[in-house]
């Protein structure tokens, strides 16, 4: 495939409401999009990078002058590229995998919407909907949890996740626990805000029933995650810490973990994704889709990857109205707590302009030609 063109564009889209997590609050989400121009096709990659470096080193701005000066020369090189090519001729630039992420997934959309297959098809997905979860922020108040997720499950959703940080861990779950019983499928997400010292407080979740504790020590302390799994009955999923198929083997090896998150932004684009899913299920771990927020283009793309067969435990792939009250794509909806895998070529969504043109904060159009 010849890439003729890219298009690169900085958004802001309006939160429904504040999300706070134990490292910031956000009131609306800023990314980037990557627009890709070939004879045959158009393709959307959305890079999944904060505004501020705080979830990871990563950042939108940052993303924006890698993709720009590092990685799309590098596809300029080249006379043609697939997005198979697209990692191993980007491996020369270090890390930044948000921004790979981006690079790939839009060359693969292109490259499915020319060869008329969805997404989903190409993955390797077996299923036509998935089971929707959805990830609750940090509260000012007990009361206002408990509405909150009691909307969340009257509008049908099939998990809940509760953010949780120290001093907002124990009570909040018991409250949850006590009031929807014990058949609420439950978790909880740290997001890296404990150290091992805080064991004696994460052991007090046991008697919860939780499905799990997700991240709740540094990113690099993996060993230290195989020693609280020694100390604690509730599984542990690793989120943060899984950057790569061969992060996700070692975790699971020594006992980090025995759940997986993948969110294929942090690892690098979705054909790693499905390595660490294929990894995990052989060494008999389960997988479920992290969500980072994403529009219509990224939430299509982490559906068809939770219709793989080893995602056998609810995602974060919410409904678009969950975050926003008008997205750039029509919304993904909740069905008697699914979402439906779209099956169109590409990722099988189509952007609205009008929309997309209402949150543009800036673009710029990049000659493919000017970079050779």
């Amino acid at each position: 495939m010849k890439i003729t063109g890219c298009e690169l564009r900085r958004l802001r889209l309006p939160l429904v409401e504040p999300f706070r997590t134990s490292f910031a609050t956000q009131h609306a989400r800023e990314l980037l999009l990557l627009r890709i121009l070939t004879p045959d096709a158009e393709g959307w990659g959305e890079c999944v990078a904060m505004s501020d470096p705080l979830y990871s080193a990563e950042y939108s701005d940052g993303a924006a002058h890698v993709i720009q000066h590092f990685l799309l020369p590098r596809l300029a090189a080249a006379a043609e590229v697939s997005a198979a090519q697209v990692a191993p001729l980007l491996a020369p630039v270090k890390d930044h995998r948000m921004a790979k992420a981006a690079v790939e997934m839009a060359v693969l959309d292109a490259e499915l919407q020319a060869a008329h297959m969805p997404f989903a098809r190409y993955l390797g997905a077996v299923n036509d909907t998935v089971p929707a979860g959805v990830s609750v922020g940090i509260m000012d108040s007990t009361d206002r949890l408990l509405d909150t997720v009691a909307g969340y499950l009257d509008a049908g959703y099939l998990r809940i996740k509760l953010k949780i940080q120290p001093g907002w861990d124990v009570e909040p779950v018991r409250a949850v626990r006590e009031r929807f019983g014990d058949d609420l499928l439950l978790q909880v997400d740290a997001n890296t805000a404990y150290t091992l010292a805080d064991a004696p407080t994460l052991a007090q979740l046991d008697p919860f029933g939780l499905l799990l504790i997700e991240q709740p020590l540094a990113e690099d302390d993996v060993r230290g995650h195989a020693q609280l799994a020694q100390r604690i009955r509730t599984p542990l999923c690793l989120d943060e810490s899984i950057t790569s198929a061969r992060a996700a083997a070692h975790a699971l090896a020594i006992g980090a973990c025995s759940i997986i998150n993948i969110k294929p932004g942090r690892v690098g684009g979705y054909l790693e994704a499905r390595r660490i899913h294929d990894v995990a299920t052989a060494m008999g771990a389960p997988v479920w889709c992290g969500g980072m927020l994403e529009t219509g283009i990224g939430r299509a793309a982490n559906v068809a990857l939770a219709a793989l067969p080893g995602f056998v435990l609810p995602g974060d792939t919410s409904a678009s109205a969950r975050y926003y009250a008008q997205d750039i794509t029509a919304p993904f909806v909740l069905s008697d707590g699914h979402l439906q895998v779209p099956n169109a070529p590409g990722l099988g969504i189509e952007v609205q302009p009008d929309a997309l043109e209402d949150v543009t904060l800036w673009r710029h159009y990049i000659n493919l030609q000017s970079l050779r």
